[in-house]
């Protein structure tokens, strides 16, 4: 387990950036280091680990052309930062395109960010009428109107149930098949009313399109498979002794980080236990991380009062072996993404 410095109790949260004493304790960047931010944003987690170390290249990545433009702006601002149009899966190409050897801290932060929240016309939330789109990356690929506009209605609700973990999936799904029979779902308020007609809301008081929405935004952006990915690729370009620190928002994300993490970290078997046709496969089992944390971090109730985003986060950390890469896949059957429905 690690602490927070009490230096970093009072670090100002420009932009609400979840967890950031957490993730700069747990990164501990030193002079010198490079390290990979694969979900840039608003650059939260660079001004605080830059101004806590100021002499590190800070590679941020995102996938969202809006935010690559405002980091690129910042960069001119802060000395070290370069952002990059990129996925964070594809951060080992992008590492080898900048002919590094490999990089010293890996950061994620899985949340959608606010600004993406709070401007209708990306789709994101039924907060605000918009346009149904829901795409992280708006050049490229389906958006959710695209989705719910042509999908099969058990397809549809394969997506709502799985990623949405909505359990009045298929009446939603008929709802959708019934409603766009009349004319074509185009707006974030069409299809929150579409959903509200067949889900009531819970005794908890989150809306009742909640789920469905968070269902059709991991489809449209295959976010679970884009982790996998991503945490293979960390995997891959952290130098011995690095660190990866994963900030997640649902179960199904910590599911994910938290299967990797424990293949990687779980120790083979004495070899003096194995049949001889045994030893093959043991092999995949190479401790890769070491944990920092054997249980999550959770944000703390000072965080929790001021950003209410941020009660729903949990921190998962490693520091990275010296064992080579490709060990056993963290987890034999994946839930795997919309783009395989």
């Amino acid at each position: 387990m690690f602490a927070v410095p009490p230096e970093l109790i009072d670090t100002p949260h420009e932009h609400d950036p979840v967890m950031l004493r957490e993730v700069m304790a747990a990164a501990q960047v030193a002079a010198g280091d490079r390290v990979v931010d694969g979900t840039f944003g608003r650059g939260g987690y660079a001004r605080g680990i830059l101004a806590q170390q100021p002499d590190c290249r800070y590679l941020g990545l995102d996938r969202d052309p809006v935010a690559v433009h405002y980091g690129q702006n910042l960069s001119e601002q802060l000395a070290g930062l370069e952002v990059h149009h990129a996925a964070f899966s594809d951060m080992e190409t992008l590492i080898r395109q900048l002919e590094l050897d490999s990089v010293d801290v890996v950061v994620l932060d899985l949340g959608v960010s606010s600004p993406q929240i709070d401007q209708a016309d990306r789709g994101f939330s039924f907060g605000k009428d918009g346009p149904l789109d829901m795409r992280m990356d708006t050049s490229r690929g389906l958006s959710a109107a695209d989705v719910v506009n042509a999908m099969a209605e058990e397809d549809l609700a394969n997506v709502i149930f799985k990623y949405g973990e909505e359990r009045r999936s298929r009446a939603v799904a008929r709802a959708i098949i019934e409603a766009r029979a009349q004319a074509p779902i185009e707006t974030t308020g069409r299809l929150a009313e579409i959903v509200r007609s067949v889900v009531w809301r819970a005794k908890d008081g989150i809306d009742p399109a909640t789920r469905t929405f968070q269902g059709l935004r991991i489809h449209v952006n295959d976010e679970l498979g884009e982790l996998e990915r991503g945490l293979e690729a960390a995997e891959a370009i952290l130098a011995p002794g690095g660190r990866l620190i994963v900030v997640t928002f649902h179960s199904l994300e910590d599911r994910i980080v938290k299967a990797f993490l424990k293949a990687r970290a779980s120790k083979p078997a004495s070899k003096g236990r194995l049949m001889p046709w045994e030893e093959d496969a043991e092999e995949d089992k190479a401790q890769t991380f070491m944990l920092l944390n054997k249980k999550p971090l959770e944000a703390q109730k000072d965080e929790c009062r001021a950003n209410p985003r941020a009660r729903s986060a949990k921190l998962r950390a490693a520091t990275r072996t010296d064992v080579a890469a490709g060990g056993a896949a963290s987890d034999p059957e994946p839930e795997h993404t919309g783009a395989n429905l």
